[in-house]
């Protein structure tokens, strides 16, 4: 049986297309001909478990293989960066916490609807649906209220350590420790998220890329997709931008990161001016009566 070293396997111009182009059909992430080093760099540790001694034998593997799914879902995690932690883009969260929840509680509570359904789309680790469901518990007026977050990611790796939801101190870097105290168990020398946060969120593997799959989620009041869409090219981001405004309520809000806008993308959405940040909302809303 031969081994081979990383550095042993070289990607060519065949087969950069020939693998690009298959990620990108089935995920959406898109990597430029300049990008093409950093694809094999990425790619080759793969080539070295899985044995193969060119990038054709491993596009093979990816296109045919019974396991194909698996390691097209494993390699997501290589190709993109899944660096968060708790509170992450404060200014972002009050605008949420302090002005968007407000608003939208008022409106459907006036209506008699008193449910919320947040999505963190491509939730990595949890950081960002278990924030969410914080900042929601420390609002006595949304007692008697169901709340239900939903956390997706392409990737099974990370959605495991979201369900298991133990966490290192650099997950908290920017965490007030009333939160902290409040809402985590010591464990072991790193902290398990409380049941009662637990409870407010579920997690499930969506490939944003896969428009079959969006029906499955039902209608949502507000839709987090943050650093994410960064690593789509324009039909990509054209194409997921169109399935959160199917999937949002009227008057329902979309939060990009920010660095990120739909410039160019789309102009479906309301940009919204608020006190603490720049948001997008979806037209329609009706201040009183049925949508």
């Amino acid at each position: 049986m031969l081994f081979f070293c990383d550095n042993d396997i070289k990607m060519t111009d065949d087969e950069f297309l020939l693998v690009r182009d298959l990620i990108y059909n089935y995920s959406g992430l898109y990597f430029a001909d300049e990008n093409r080093f950093l694809l094999e760099r990425r790619l080759t540790p793969r080539l070295t478990q899985l044995q193969f001694a060119t990038f054709h034998d491993y596009y093979y593997y990816l296109k045919y293989d019974q396991n194909r799914e698996m390691e097209l879902s494993d390699i997501m995690d290589v190709l993109t960066t899944n660096e968060t932690y708790f509170f992450r883009e404060s200014f972002q969260l009050r605008a949420f916490s302090e002005e968007i929840i407000p608003e939208l509680t008022a409106i459907k509570g006036a209506r008699g609807d008193r449910t919320l359904r947040i999505w963190s789309a491509g939730c990595s680790t949890g950081e960002e649906p278990y924030t969410i469901a914080m900042l929601l518990m420390e609002k006595p007026e949304l007692s008697g209220w169901k709340i239900e977050i939903v956390g997706t990611d392409i990737s099974q790796r990370v959605l495991h350590q979201a369900r298991k939801g133990v966490y290192g101190s650099s997950a908290f870097r920017v965490t007030d420790e009333i939160y902290k105290s409040r809402y985590f168990h010591e464990q072991d020398g790193q902290f398990r998220i409380a049941d009662s946060v637990r409870e407010l969120v579920t997690f499930s593997r969506l490939n944003l890329y896969d428009q079959s799959r969006f029906l499955f989620l039902g209608k949502m009041d507000i839709v987090f997709c943050r650093n994410v869409i960064i690593y789509f090219d324009l039909p990509a981001k054209k194409k997921v931008v169109e399935q959160f405004y199917n999937s949002l309520n009227s008057g329902g809000f979309l939060l990009l990161g920010h660095s990120e806008s739909l410039m160019n993308i789309t102009t479906a959405f309301k940009l919204r001016h608020l006190k603490n940040d720049m948001v997008y909302e979806k037209p329609g809303r009706l201040e009183t009566g049925l949508l």
